[in-house]
């Protein structure tokens, strides 16, 4: 997301100093996940407002960085590939929001309730921008392909 690698890494590290130092104040153990996605959300976030940089919204991830199952068949692997690319060209011209709901349901596996709970939103919110998500996807993919 922020586009260089050594930012990435100081933010991880940041990340991680902060899970170190609060760790004793966590109530439930069990969430440290949550934790550790809302705080590197909110560094991240931290970055851009200290930098003053905007997110580039047409520059995508490189799409080695999407954990894919790596398929048998080398043309199969290449259609996935450039599916891949242009799910994440197009996720990448939705607002920030419908994004963050997005990746998190389809590539984190999260639930409506766990991801209310990250982004600190209704769970039926959830549900709605997930589902106008996947109808832009959808409608704009099906241009693409067709």
């Amino acid at each position: 997301m922020v586009g260089d690698k050594i930012i990435c890494e100081d933010i991880i590290q940041n990340v991680f100093l902060k899970l170190f130092e609060n760790l004793n104040g966590l109530k439930n153990k069990n969430s440290v996940g949550y934790w550790l996605f809302k705080t590197s959300r909110n560094e991240v976030f931290a970055f851009f407002r200290n930098k003053k940089v905007r997110v580039d919204q047409h520059n995508h991830e490189s799409i080695e960085n999407v954990n894919a199952k790596v398929a048998l068949n080398v043309e199969s692997d290449l259609e996935l590939k450039e599916m891949k690319e242009i799910i994440l060209s197009e996720l990448n011209l939705l607002p920030v929001e419908q994004k963050d709901v997005y990746l998190l349901k389809e590539y984190g596996g999260l639930s409506y309730k766990e991801i209310a709970s990250v982004l600190e939103i209704e769970e039926e919110l959830v549900k709605s921008r997930l589902y106008k998500t996947r109808q832009k996807l959808i409608k704009r993919i099906s241009k693409i392909i067709l």
